[in-house]
């Protein structure tokens, strides 16, 4: 009997693997879960608008041109993940005239979070305000994205972490100049990255909807020389059907450079506002080390709701 299991579970196995198909696209090998292969899907027009999408940028670039309120929760930790700074505050966006403003309804603050000077102490608060903060009164923004590439060119210091930040962000599996060790082991879509990850496109339901699911991980069993090309841990991005729009991304990012260091865990979700895609939920876990800078640990979540168009 024991054998007999042994084989039911061996053969049931093999029928599971046979299921999913390997396709090679441009020399570059992509799973098919049974359900996306049994559809008859165009897959290789959504794995080319899954690799050049935009939308998860363009979510944040419509921020810029909405009002919406939000709950701000930031709170930096110690070795033993014991709160010493935090700011939990209620902002309101409002956009009119094509211009910007924000205005603080509540705010709590514990800690050196600010310094003498009210600037924040902390490189993550500085990239969470550049994401959700407008300082003063800001006009003539749009939300195209066509053409808007991030660039670490001509800045240095705070401004050029701050850029680099943004293209861990918004461009995961992008290659970013200007970090030693690591550049080119962030690209995804190289033909290196082909033998450390697993790239698979699936379709799953939600609340009555039916998503395009794509996930990159890393592959088992790679030899010591692979491993130490991971940076990616995990990578899975929900897209709209219709749309192709993101709808849903979470992401593990870890490396140890000896200089510096990382793990950074997000996941964002959006919403839909009158047509434009936007972020109402994005939940933030870090613990970086840069040489010659303080470690920073660190949790936040934001939290957008009531968003409103111009004239609304």
């Amino acid at each position: 009997m024991k054998w007999f299991a042994v084989l039911i579970g061996c053969c049931c196995n093999i029928i599971l693997h046979a299921q999913d198909s390997v396709i090679v696209i441009d020399k570059k090998k992509f799973t098919l879960t049974e359900v996306v292969v049994r559809n008859n899907f165009d897959y290789k027009k959504i794995l080319q608008q899954i690799k050049e999408d935009t939308t998860f940028y363009k979510a944040f670039k419509n921020l810029r041109i909405l009002g919406y309120t939000a709950f701000n929760d930031i709170k930096m930790l110690n070795k033993k993940d014991k709160i010493i700074a935090s700011l939990f505050s209620k902002t309101i966006q409002t956009r009119n005239n094509n211009c910007r403003t924000m205005q603080v309804l509540e705010e709590n603050v514990t800690g050196n979070f600010y310094d003498k000077n009210g600037n924040f102490n902390y490189t993550t608060a500085n990239m969470y305000a550049s994401l959700f903060f407008t300082n003063g009164t800001v006009c003539n923004e749009n939300n195209i994205v066509a053409g808007n590439t991030f660039s670490t060119a001509n800045k240095k210091g705070m401004e050029k972490h701050k850029e680099q930040l943004k293209m861990l962000f918004f461009n995961p599996g992008k290659k970013i100049p200007g970090i030693p060790f690591i550049d080119n082991k962030i690209d995804l879509y190289d033909n290196a990255a082909q033998k450390i990850y697993n790239y698979t496109l699936d379709l799953q339901e939600k609340g009555g909807k039916i998503y395009y699911v794509f996930s990159i991980i890393p592959k088992e069993k790679l030899g010591l020389f692979k491993a130490d090309n991971v940076v990616i841990d995990e990578m899975v991005t929900w897209f709209d059907q219709k749309t192709m729009e993101v709808v849903y991304r979470s992401y593990s990012l870890s490396y140890n450079a000896g200089v510096y260091d990382f793990d950074v865990n997000m996941e964002v979700e959006m919403t839909n506002h009158n047509g434009y895609i936007v972020p109402k939920t994005l939940r933030y876990r870090g613990n970086w080390d840069v040489m010659f800078k303080k470690r920073e640990k660190a949790l936040f979540t934001a939290t957008l709701f009531n968003f409103k168009s111009e004239g609304e």
